[in-house]
């Protein structure tokens, strides 16, 4: 599924992966190695990641900078990951038998991922490195 999202003249586009086999906390571990990052930067962390979510993940961001290259013309060079979040989805109830005659539930939970990209001006990369670097200098 994708979406253009326009707010003052800067276009984002989102992606999203619903069903995913994972529990929203550990995908939101995941999700936090590409949150702010460029995308380029965002791909290298989760193919080197070694959790077993971060390639379905992967597959999301590489559909978000897809959809934001073919369908509205954005330069994939100016993209970087404006937001990453992650949503409960469905839940499969199981049970273990246990001692006694009880059961024990067990919850396989599966997550729905959203991925946010947006095209950032060069010239707004370079403010923002100054800025830190100001503040980096006035704390030391």
């Amino acid at each position: 599924m994708t979406e253009k999202i326009e707010k003052d003249n800067i276009l984002s586009v989102k992606a999203i992966g619903k069903s995913i086999k994972s529990s929203p906390q550990k995908t939101n571990l995941a999700l936090n190695l590409i949150r702010g990052y460029k995308v380029d930067k965002a791909i290298n962390n989760l193919e080197f990641s070694r959790r077993r979510i971060s390639s379905e993940i992967l597959k999301i961001l590489k559909s978000a900078i897809s959809n934001a290259e073919n369908n509205h013309q954005l330069d994939i060079d100016k993209l970087f990951v404006k937001e990453a979040s992650v949503g409960k989805s469905m839940v499969l109830k199981r049970f273990r038998p246990r001692a006694r005659g009880r059961s024990g539930k067990i919850l396989k939970p599966f997550s729905r991922i959203r991925i946010l990209v947006e095209e950032k001006e060069i010239k707004e990369e370079k403010e923002i490195k100054e800025k830190k670097e100001e503040n980096n200098g006035s704390k030391n």
